[in-house]
């Protein structure tokens, strides 16, 4: 129902169950419902699952070389393997370190979730846009205006919305891969979450919805303008999709100018990030905007009109609206990018999502997508409205010279940035994946094998490759990764090569290379191999 455009960790221990607290990490607690009388079915087997285990050493190694062998030449490798036998032996430091590992794993409830956030999300200093945040397109729409814009924006939010009601209530059912149950925390740290950058590292932060005084707002952005919009009432009841609409045409109304770009700072680097926001802190009334933007349920961006004059050329600029917003010319100031999820509707029947990686993988922001969609394709069910709504309110910001100053360098750079970006996108109608499951074949893995043979093609040598797996079937799993390049890909790259190779040939070699990455697939989710490789 979607595309994902884009790609590329976040320490623990945050208290979902207390209090928002801005963490080093993410929170492994689950909202108690059991006092508000409600029973959940999203963790009735999460005491059950199963703790990340630590691979054999004499495994993992033997992985390390398989998946380095292709992409170094003969006297490199056998320099590895000389490496490797000195790594493992009574004097080297392999089984001191697996050790570490084994003990690590006995003390915590995945050895694994700490590192993995920080290294990857948290301690990475370059901009999360393009380089971190994923942008996914969804279906287009059929409204060609700013009512219609506004019309499919309030509706949904209203699906965004019933989708958190299932969250909160646990009433979402759980998950499953190869009909193994899946690690469900994920679910609890994509909505009223966000990233907050600092000068050597970053944190994050979550307001869960069974606080005292949970977050009741979203924040919409239009001309680079932040509002604050409450969609509960003060008793907690959700404001209909008509009362939504109303208070969009209000905040539309009050922004027909473009404001200063401030989100536009949330492009930078994360160290530059990190000091410029310790600057905006200072005032007041920056606080208290940010404040309201990071406790916000989500973002909804409104977006100004692309040019654009062909579906292609459309296609094209939509997937790089999502992405990175096109440059300060656009709507790259038109964005939080530190917010966990925002999602973008332009006036064209455009839509899409930028979400900040550091709180889930994919699947989770999947599952809300498609039951947003599916709201908003359906007719709006009766609901008895609030009797009244909340006044929408702007969130200003001061702006000394020195912050204005900070601005102009953040367009300059997003603008750079957005220039070395190359982009094209194309609907591939030949066939899908009915083709290769006729062939009993996975989709997933003939199309990395497929990527392996386009880069080889091109380059006439493998390219090394990362490809996300699952690890969710552990206890606070996320990802872990599989090497795509492998020996029997690249043997099969060279042979397709080669027109003195029969086809017969090559076919076989094309299932022994889609059976090698089936297999470290299920080597991942069994004993998730590549982690510490």
């Amino acid at each position: 129902m979607f595309t994902s455009i884009a790609r590329t960790m976040v320490r623990s221990s945050l208290n979902l169950s207390v209090r928002p607290a801005v963490l080093p990490g993410f929170s492994h607690v689950i909202p108690n419902l059991a006092a508000r009388g409600v029973t959940g079915r999203m963790f009735a087997v999460q005491s059950q699952l199963p703790h990340l285990p630590v691979p054999p050493l004499e495994q993992t190694l033997e992985k390390y070389l398989r998946s380095v062998k292709p992409l170094v030449s003969k006297e490199e490798y056998e320099y590895t393997v000389k490496m490797v036998e000195k790594f493992k032996t009574a004097e080297g430091p392999g089984n001191q370190l697996q050790q570490f590992l084994e003990d690590r794993a006995t003390k915590t409830t995945n050895w694994l979730a700490d590192w993995w956030l920080h290294v990857a999300y948290l301690d990475f200093r370059l901009p999360v846009v393009v380089h971190s945040s994923p942008g996914i397109v969804l279906p287009v729409q059929d409204f060609t205006d700013q009512e219609g814009q506004l019309r499919f924006a309030a509706k949904l939010i209203s699906g965004i919305l019933e989708f958190k009601k299932m969250v909160d209530n646990q009433s979402f059912p759980v998950e499953q891969l190869g009909g193994r149950p899946l690690c469900m925390t994920q679910y609890y740290k994509i909505l009223s979450a966000c990233r907050i950058p600092g000068r050597k590292h970053d944190s994050v932060v979550v307001y869960p919805s069974n606080e005292p005084n949970p977050p009741k707002h979203i924040v919409v952005i239009h001309n680079n303008h932040f509002f604050k919009l409450d969609v509960y009432s003060e008793s907690g009841k959700r404001f209909t999709d008509k009362q939504l609409l109303k208070q969009l045409y209000r905040i539309v109304e009050k922004s027909a100018k473009r404001a200063p770009p401030v989100g536009i700072l949330t492009t930078e680097g994360r160290n530059t990030w990190g000091k410029v926001y310790e600057k905006l802190m200072k005032d007041a009334r920056n606080k208290e905007s940010i404040d309201d933007i990071q406790r916000s349920i989500f973002i909804l961006c409104i977006d100004s009109p692309l040019q654009h004059t062909s579906p292609e050329e459309r296609f094209a600029l939509v997937s790089q609206q999502v992405l990175h917003g096109l440059g300060s010319q656009w709507n790259s100031g038109n964005r939080w990018f530190d917010k966990t999820l925002q999602f973008i509707v332009g006036n064209d029947g455009a839509c899409g999502l930028n979400y900040e990686h550091s709180m889930a993988e994919g699947p989770p922001i999947a599952s809300l997508i498609d039951h947003a969609v599916s709201y908003c394709n359906k007719p709006t069910p009766d609901r008895t409205a609030p009797a009244k709504t909340t006044e929408v309110k702007e969130l200003k910001f001061v702006l000394n010279d020195s912050l204005k100053a900070d601005i102009q360098e953040a367009c300059e750079r997003i603008d750079e940035l957005v220039a070395d970006v190359q982009s094209s996108a194309f609907k591939f109608e030949a066939f899908g994946k009915n083709f290769p499951k006729s062939q009993k074949i996975s989709p997933d893995s003939f199309i990395q094998v497929a990527l392996q043979l386009a880069y080889y093609s091109i380059y006439k040598e493998p390219g090394a490759t990362y490809e996300s797996g699952s690890t969710r079937m552990f206890k606070l799993g996320r990802t872990d990764t599989i090497r795509s390049c492998t020996i029997e890909t690249t043997e099969f790259s060279q042979a397709m090569q080669d027109s003195n190779i029969s086809n017969n040939v090559k076919v076989d070699l094309l299932r022994k290379a889609i059976s090698s990455h089936r297999e470290y697939i299920d080597s991942v989710s069994i004993h998730a191999v590549s982690a510490i490789t």
